[in-house]
């Protein structure tokens, strides 16, 4: 069989072209007709396929079929409305039309009106406005100190040879607390007595011999000047046996500084010296330390602000009244009063110190002791007064919501006084007996109404 020609090669390549060439001609011209297409009709979009003879498009919902009516609920979970589903291929090959939409499905009930339940009551508990006394405390910080403090020292020098206390024990002034070897001090009160006797037999001899001169002198048996010379000889040994009578006392108070003694009343700390040391009174730490802790000292700061009623009362010769409570405010260490303030205000902090005196009969409290003070300033009788939830700050004050009638709340402005615990007491237009609200108020406004659901017991 022979080669074909170079012309029948191109005559059996000829008909790929072709069908390519014309491939290509028809996509350009489908491009440039749907561009044609969307100018004519801007935003219709193009059916879901090409219809059947004389029918409408695959997918299009004939105009009122299975329309939703206007207001109808949302369809819940594709039920109700199933229209519009594909049917069975017709004749030709081509897609059957799409069935009419059946009837929209019902709506979804009808929601809350505007406001989220705007018109139901608002659930707040209240408590109720009183006339009671209520008084004015001021809080400060405190720390609590002893009334004295003394450190024992030994007064001789000498040896340590009895210790006669327990540390931390509570001792009396003038009791025994330790005692020093008294030997030597012992043989000079007897020297000093020795002297003494001594200088008192010379001075009774001397009176003797004196009286003696003044009989003769009356006499004329002897001259004036002996007289004179023998009596202020009496006179020298009376100042030697005064002299002998003042050191035979100083070596007796000496003996007995042999017994060290407290001082001050109060409890002992640790001692500082053991048994058999060697103690000089010239030792700084001495053997032990005494603070007077009944009663207590409490020393604290209060504002400036509250200085003139403390000096009012205290002019007055009132007892200011102190508490002293415990860290936590849970428990009441002591109660005492005000003795004194100090003469200057201090200019860094803007408060004076002030010292109180609290009883402490049984030793519980400890100097440097930390204690919350509370100093009582006024005791206001017969006022109003709200608990203290009840009061609103904002922009224009302080204020309290009062239920009225129908259980809306109206805003009443009040002035703060003292406050007390739970309560606190008021100015204003209010009356014994009104609801002021106590817990719920964040989401009220003058005019809101609400439902006490409970009383709030201060």
């Amino acid at each position: 069989m022979s080669e074909p020609t170079p012309l029948q090669k191109r005559q059996r390549k000829t008909p790929w072209s072709v069908w390519i060439t014309a491939i290509v001609l028809l996509a350009a011209a489908a491009g440039g007709g749907w561009l044609v297409y969307q100018r004519m009709n801007p935003g219709e979009a193009p059916s879901a396929g090409a219809g059947g003879p004389g029918g409408p498009a695959s997918g299009a919902r004939p105009e009122g079929a299975g329309a939703r009516p206007e207001g109808a609920g949302t369809r819940p979970n594709g039920e109700g409305g199933q229209g519009g589903q594909r049917g069975q291929s017709g004749q030709g090959g081509q897609n059957a039309q799409s069935a009419p939409g059946g009837p929209g499905g019902p709506g979804a009930p009808g929601g809350r009106s505007d406001g989220g339940g705007g018109g139901r009551p608002q659930p707040v508990s209240a408590g109720e406005v009183k006339r009671m006394d209520v008084r004015q405390w001021v809080k400060a910080l405190g720390t609590l100190t002893a009334m004295n403090t003394a450190i024992v020292r030994a007064k001789v020098d000498g040896e340590l040879v009895a210790l006669l206390f327990k540390e931390g024990q509570m001792v009396q002034a003038g009791e025994v607390l330790a005692r020093i070897d008294s030997r030597s001090l012992d043989a000079q009160v007897v020297q000093a007595q020795g002297q003494l006797a001594k200088d008192s037999a010379q001075l009774a001899n001397a009176q003797l011999d004196l009286k003696r001169y003044e009989d003769l002198l009356a006499k004329g048996a002897i001259a004036r000047q002996q007289v004179e010379t023998q009596a202020a000889l009496v006179r020298q040994l009376q100042g030697t046996v005064e002299s002998d009578q003042a050191q035979l006392k100083l070596a007796q108070l000496q003996r007995s500084f042999s017994d060290v003694r407290a001082p001050i009343s109060g409890r002992l700390g640790l001692k500082q010296v053991d048994l058999g040391s060697l103690v000089r009174s010239s030792d700084p730490n001495g053997l032990v330390s005494i603070t007077q802790t009944h009663p207590m000292a409490a020393v604290f700061a209060v504002p400036e602000i509250h200085v003139a009623d403390v000096q009012r009362q205290l002019r007055a010769k009132q007892a200011v009244r102190v508490e002293a409570w415990s860290r936590d405010d849970a428990t009441r260490l002591a109660t005492g009063v005000v003795d004194s303030t100090d003469n200057a205000i201090d200019t860094a902090t803007g408060t004076l110190r002030i010292k109180a005196s609290l009883p402490n009969p049984k030793g519980e409290l400890f100097p440097n002791q930390f204690a919350n003070i509370r100093l009582l300033l006024n005791d206001l009788k017969d006022t109003l007064a709200v608990p203290t939830a009840a009061i609103q700050r904002g922009a224009t004050g302080t204020f309290v919501y009062v239920v009225g009638e129908g259980g809306k709340v109206r805003i009443e402005k009040v002035g703060l006084l003292a406050a007390e615990g739970d309560w606190q007491a008021v100015t204003g237009s209010l009356n014994p007996g009104d609801q002021v609200v106590t817990d719920g108020a964040d989401r009220l406004r003058n005019g809101s109404v609400v439902s006490v659901v409970g009383r709030k017991k201060p």
